[in-house]
């Protein structure tokens, strides 16, 4: 029997996701997405897995006035400080060189600007600075040296984000890594098993959150520590605009964790709110990002023994009607706040079962 699972599969097979996705019907016209929302009756945030107190935050935020993209920082905010989060802000896993390397963007629906910062160093809370680039200069994406210069200036102090944990990580990380290291030779496995470096050295993680006020206006962040133990200037996809995170206020938010250079060259979150504008629901939309993922990745060491991709994605969406789902390569789920309340779903996973 085929691994892929169709969106109407994983309805029938997965009663756990039953009650979340069944919020992301296809609109009854193609064009719905692009329509004059009404006011809903709760504001909505969409979230990774990591993300549920964050769309709890952003949703109460929202509920206060605030604009969504500053919802959505004030709930990527705790994740940031927590160092128990070894994927985002204080605690994340550094470089090779024992460094942590701090990626962040921002995007404002109801002005259509943005705000991106990448490869910063020595800053806890790279949303907040992502927030002012976007508010306070002409520009972008500011990076590196340039970022944390800009983010000194505001006042942002300097802080040690390697704790304790993610050191002894790195550290074993360092004393294991060797010649036969996947680092040199991606389609080999080093001595030390395959289990051990899978775990760690392509381990990825982020939060991305979208957010839809009550108005139907929306603004979406995306932050994180980037890949464990990744070359020295490695960006990934999560500050870039359209790859990570995108946001248009006529149709509504995409995101997306996992590995960055797939959702680079996927162009994600810009294709999923393409596909929300083109008539599909926010659920259908990621399940398509994930399939373009599927069709990009070509190279063998990227798969697996039976043709599948050999990593992890996750795509998240809200549509400016309130609509929300999440897609993965694999089985995952995904965070989300509104009326009912914070909790936890099930993506529609592309495949049932992940790789051995």
């Amino acid at each position: 029997m085929s691994q892929s699972c169709s969106r109407r599969a994983f309805l029938q097979s997965s009663a756990a996701g039953l009650a979340g996705v069944a919020c992301t019907a296809e609109p009854a016209v193609a064009s719905a997405s692009l329509a004059p929302a009404t006011r809903l009756r709760s504001p909505v945030a969409v979230a990774s897995e990591n993300g549920l107190q964050a769309v709890q935050i952003a949703v109460e935020k929202m509920l206060a006035g605030w604009r969504p993209v500053d919802a959505a920082v004030a709930g990527v905010t705790v994740v940031e400080d927590d160092p128990l989060d070894d994927s985002v802000g204080l605690g994340g896993l550094p470089n090779e060189e024992g460094v942590v390397e701090l990626d962040a963007c921002v995007m404002d629906g109801p002005s259509g600007l943005a705000g991106a910062v990448a490869a910063l160093q020595g800053i806890q809370n790279p949303s907040q600075v992502a927030l002012k680039v976007m508010r306070h200069t002409d520009h972008v994406l500011l990076v590196g040296e340039g970022a944390l210069r800009f983010a000194r200036s505001y006042g942002f102090p300097v802080v040690e984000l390697l704790t304790a944990a993610s050191r002894k990580v790195w550290l074993e990380w360092r004393e294991r890594r060797g010649a036969a290291d996947k680092w040199l030779h991606p389609d080999e496995n080093g001595p030390h098993g395959k289990a051990w470096f899978d775990q760690w050295k392509h381990k990825t993680g982020t939060i991305h959150l979208g957010a839809v006020d009550a108005n139907g206006d929306c603004g979406s962040c995306t932050t994180t520590s980037g890949l464990a133990f990744k070359i020295p200037g490695r960006v990934g996809d999560s500050p870039l605009i359209g790859c990570g995170n995108y946001c248009d206020n006529d149709v509504g938010t995409g995101g997306s964790t996992g590995r960055g250079e797939a959702c680079i060259l996927a162009n994600g979150g810009a294709f999923i709110v393409q596909q929300m504008a083109a008539g599909k629901s926010p659920t259908d939309a990621c399940v398509a990002a994930v399939q373009r993922v599927v069709r990009l990745t070509k190279v063998k060491r990227l798969l697996d023994d039976q043709g599948r991709p050999n990593f992890q994605v996750k795509f998240y969406a809200v549509g400016k009607n309130g609509q929300f789902g999440a897609a993965s390569m694999y089985p995952s789920k995904f965070a989300v706040a509104d009326d009912a309340g914070a909790r936890l779903l099930d993506t529609a996973a592309q495949f049932a079962t992940a790789p051995r």
